[in-house]
């Protein structure tokens, strides 16, 4: 087992019960030798497309609205 792998189980451990097996379902996923692929629902689709839209439109977030996220998040 990797160092920080270590360090992330050590933190789960700390999390409450529901938050420890969510954890834990997501991690037997993501470790499954054979995963179906995700399908989208209509209300997934529907959010997902405005970003849709700006990207094809090549429309991205400039460097000061990058940054003011980063900022906002502590990063």
């Amino acid at each position: 087992m990797t160092a920080l792998l270590d360090q992330a189980i050590e933190r789960a451990r700390a999390l409450p019960q529901q938050a420890q097996d969510d954890l834990a379902r997501l991690v037997l996923q993501l470790t499954e030798d054979e995963q179906a692929p995700y399908m989208l629902s209509a209300d997934e689709r529907a959010a997902l497309a405005p970003s849709l839209s700006q990207a094809e439109a090549r429309d991205y977030a400039g460097d000061a609205q990058v940054a003011a996220v980063w900022a906002k998040h502590g990063l």
